[in-house]
């Protein structure tokens, strides 16, 4: 009867939906970041490998779903919304139909759990500008805090790597090495947040809930110039090494970094790294 909110706002990356959306998504994804060209074609052509569509958006559109029969069953009834930083539907987009709804205020929940630039600042800038190109009478929004910590957020992710351990031979079970993965980010901007602290945090509490300390975090997807220094070890040199050094027979690869899928994450991991093992 107090809720002060009148509407729920779905945040998040987006992706594309078919080959001719794959550049001019990408474009989004790095405007203003200068990077060559050559990357951009190196990561479109993985998502060709999948007919250009990514599987992000769908699941979206499974989460909102899911989200409105909870609420349904149990409230707040609340109309939710949904707005992507890089595709469509875009977040300005949606920000001019709540106006055009009579949205006053609303709770923005975005799909990343930890912060960093991308994952958490650069989502409210994101928000704030569509605010001002809704102009005069558009919604105030307030997000969500990241939800690293959330003991239910652990146990997801327990239930899934207890899933995926499964998968593998009885007698490998035991010593299989966990490797949490998150997306790499620049050096420079780790340092100003509290991204590899929250990360570190949530690998250990999964972990005790695995009953085990035989894991490592690790990172994939960097992009940008190698001159520029980011967050280490990249998931390939880790398997490498694990194999090389310490023996190591299988690995569960946990992206506990990552609530949805972006197409290149599966393609580092599912692909990529597959790939390496076999």
């Amino acid at each position: 009867m107090n809720n002060p909110y009148d509407a729920i706002l779905l945040v998040s990356f987006g992706g594309p939906e078919q080959s001719d959306d794959v550049m001019p998504f990408l474009e989004n994804v790095v405007r203003g970041r200068n990077v060559p060209r050559e990357r951009l074609l190196e990561v479109a052509e993985h998502y060709h490998h999948f007919d250009g569509r990514s599987p992000i958006n769908d699941q979206n559109r499974a989460l909102l779903a899911a989200l409105q029969q909870e609420l349904a069953a149990h409230g707040p009834d609340l109309p939710i919304y949904w707005g992507n930083r890089n595709w469509h539907p875009f977040l300005a987009d949606t920000m001019r139909q709540m106006k055009a709804d009579g949205v006053r205020k609303a709770v923005a929940f975005v799909t990343s759990a930890f912060s960093s630039y991308s994952g958490c600042r650069q989502y409210k800038e994101n928000i704030a500008k569509a605010q001002e190109e809704a102009g005069p009478g558009a919604p105030v929004i307030d997000k969500i805090r990241v939800f690293y910590n959330y003991p239910e957020f652990h146990d997801v992710i327990a239930q899934e790597a207890r899933d995926a351990i499964a998968q593998l031979p009885a007698l490998l079970q035991p010593d299989t090495r966990i490797l949490f993965t998150a997306h790499s980010i620049p050096l420079s901007m780790a340092k100003g947040y509290q991204y590899v602290q929250q990360l570190e945090e949530a690998c250990s509490a999964v972990a005790r809930l695995l009953h085990t300390t035989n894991y490592r975090l690790v990172y994939q997807s960097r992009s940008g110039p190698p001159s520029v220094p980011w967050l280490e070890p990249d998931i390939l040199d880790a398997i490498r090494q694990m194999h090389a050094d310490d023996g190591v027979k299988a690995v569960t690869l946990v992206p506990i970094g990552f609530v949805s899928d972006h197409l290149e994450v599966l393609y580092d991991l599912d692909t990529e790294a597959k790939q390496l093992c076999d």
